[in-house]
């Protein structure tokens, strides 16, 4: 028998563990990511969790799912579909099997198939395989739950705390099917229960439980799998999620810059985790404050940038309605700032688990009076680092609060990262008064260059004033209602951020002779990039352009855009870039790509859609609506 198992080498691999809310899937998920980036593979997450925040067990609705795309090299989105499916009972097979290939393989626990089991999920019937069209042969039928209770019979655990391990017999079966070394699991482990050593030994045992029955049933499969390591550029690399990269981002600006950081925030989903993660580094001069209320959280940050810090608050789509008022006293103080806009489901309270990016238009309008803020869109977890560094760097040189857009797809997922050596980051000079405007000081004087305004820090000799609400007079800093003043003040601010400095907009793939231009911005960077390489392999001519500054645009962005005869843009809202590119560039009519399901897009979709459009005939002469352009 052991000679009929074929271990077969493989570039990529998606796994989806899934199961009840409390069946611990992400923590599964998480330690095969793990294990997989420590060897060299590259990583793409996916969690998906469910809105419930305790839905009844067994339910359709308390399903939580993480999916993980591993590869050779870089991946760049954690799978349309998987290769195995992990369901720990009868709702997550229900509810995840769309998301399998057709020749995928299928891992359950029996003990969790029982009759009310399958009336929970909605079956008709006690042939829930037949009633699903699934073959049996690709279904590792295993009776985790009875096999967990047997392994840790001996423990003095109770049953519950014996239930709470069956995650990890799932885990050591798909290690088994993956030849992973379980010494990474184990470690991992002991690091993660550090203070409670009887549970990490419980789970440590479980995993091997689940590795060995593989390893001795051979799992109804016919081979294993192996995904090798591509040569990676050397350095300490790290699984990292995307709030953490923000938060780590946050916290490598304030020490290039030679400041103290300080969050103000209140607890939302998704952002709340950097919240946490910045709670954790008081020795590195971060203060944190759980605030009352998002305005709150907001105003504590803006008192913390008057004060000298380098000052952020973290939310999502409603905590930035909530903001708004706020940010707008950032904006006409002309204060440091850096406001973390993690975007969820919407409108109102929406689908705090799901992601969207419906905030753009509201970061960018949703304040009263003429309110510019730069505006930067992270393109994946990894980038969040950047991404945070570099709204940091802005809002300290010029002198403004800047918006950081991620969402919940990035925030949540997780990639395999290089720590950077912070010496070789950009270097970050606050815009501080000089030694010349002592007593001379007003605290509107500006950069001629930049418009900065320059950045006092309260209680400095020589450097009194005031800020507020109010429109201030240029030259004195003094309230002034003159209408003169006030449309000089707002044309200021406007070109203040108009002429912050943002890199070219870069076209990847057939740049010079592309029948198809793809738009998009943040978040779906990777779906897009692999729908454009998925074309060009099928003999297409098609081209990428992904926004991250989408406030100011970058410098080439119309005469880019004019390049190409065919322009679609693909957002996961229903059209608020192309808005916002029709506002910019005269005569720019695009086509749309939008969904708003509050899931990443799907590849072979996007494909589809863009195969059409390539094969169709330019129009003649533009007609009708711009509603006529938009895919369906």
């Amino acid at each position: 028998m052991e000679e009929q198992i074929e271990v077969k080498e493989l570039d990529n691999v998606v796994v989806h563990f899934s199961g009840d809310s409390g069946d611990g899937m992400q923590l599964a998920g998480n330690i095969f990511t793990t294990v997989s980036a420590t060897v060299g593979n590259g990583v793409s997450t996916f969690p998906d969790y469910p809105a419930d925040i305790r839905a009844p067990q067994g339910s359709l609705t308390g399903v939580s799912g993480f999916q993980v795309h591993i590869g050779a090299g870089k991946v760049y989105t954690p799978g349309d579909r998987c290769d195995v499916l992990v369901a720990m009972n009868a709702a997550a097979l229900k509810m995840q099997y769309r998301h399998c290939k057709p020749n995928g393989t299928i891992i359950i626990d029996t003990d969790s198939f029982g009759q009310r089991d399958l009336q929970k999920a909605e079956f008709r019937s006690d042939d829930y395989l037949g009633e699903m069209g699934i073959d049996p042969d690709r279904v590792v039928a295993c009776p985790i739950t009875k096999m967990v209770k047997d392994c840790l019979a001996d423990t003095g655990m109770d049953n519950k705390s014996m239930l709470k391990c069956r995650n990890m017999f799932a885990l050591g079966l798909v290690c088994w099917l993956f030849n992973r070394d379980l010494t990474l699991v184990n470690n991992y482990l002991e690091k993660k229960f550090k203070k409670k050593p009887a549970i990490a030994e419980a789970n440590i045992r479980v995993v091997q439980a689940g590795y060995d029955y593989g390893h001795n049933v051979h799992a109804s499969v016919p081979n294993t799998y192996r995904v090798e390591s591509a040569v990676k550029e050397p350095g300490r690399y790290m699984d990292i999620t995307g709030n953490k990269a923000t938060a780590y981002g946050l916290m490598a600006a304030a020490e290039r810059a030679g400041l103290r950081l300080f969050l103000g925030s209140y607890p939302i989903t998704p952002a709340t985790d950097i919240l946490h993660e910045l709670a954790k580094h008081k020795s590195m001069g971060v203060t944190t404050v759980q605030c009352e209320d998002e305005i709150a959280g907001c105003a504590s940050a803006i008192g913390a940038a008057f004060a000298g810090a380098l000052a952020a608050t973290s939310t999502s789509g409603p905590g930035i309605c909530l903001k708004s008022e706020a940010m707008n006293l950032a904006l006409i103080d002309e204060l440091p700032l850096v406001i973390v806009d993690v975007q969820r489901g919407g409108p109102s309270t929406g689908m705090p688990t799901k992601s969207e990016q419906t905030d753009l238009l509201q970061v960018l309008y949703g304040r009263n009076g003429e309110s510019p803020m730069p505006v930067i869109a992270a393109t994946s977890p990894t980038d969040c680092f950047d991404a945070a560094y570099n709204a940091c760097k802005i809002a300290l040189e010029h002198m403004t609060p800047v918006v950081l857009l991620t969402d919940a797809f990035i925030a949540n997922g997780s990639s395999a990262w290089k720590l950077p050596n912070i010496e070789e980051l950009p270097e970050i000079h606050p815009h501080f008064v000089t030694e010349e405007q002592k007593y001379k000081y007003t605290p509107y004087k500006r950069d001629p260059e930049t418009l900065a305004r320059y950045w006092a820090i309260p209680g400095t000799e020589g450097y009194t004033h005031i800020l507020g609400g109010l429109e201030k007079d240029g030259e004195t800093g003094s309230i002034s209602t003159d209408p003169e003043n006030h449309d000089k003040m707002d044309r200021l601010r406007w070109d203040k951020v108009a002429r912050i400095p943002v890199p070219d907009l870069k076209v990847l793939g057939d740049e010079k002779d592309a029948d198809l231009l793809i738009v998009g911005f943040g978040s779906s960077y990777g779906h897009l990039y692999s729908a454009m390489e998925e074309l060009r392999a099928k003999g297409h001519k098609v081209a990428l352009a992904q926004f991250k500054y989408v406030n100011p645009l970058p410098k080439n962005t119309a005469e880019v855009l004019a390049r190409y005869k065919k322009v679609v843009v693909a957002e996961q809202n229903l059209g608020q870039l192309a808005a916002l590119l029709r506002i910019r560039i005269n005569h720019f009519a695009p086509y749309q790509y939008n969904q708003v399901k509050g899931q990443p897009f799907v590849v072979s979709e996007l494909v589809t859609a863009f195969e059409k459009l390539l094969k169709a005939p330019l129009p003649k002469e533009e007609s009708g609506t711009f509603y006529t352009k938009i895919l369906q």
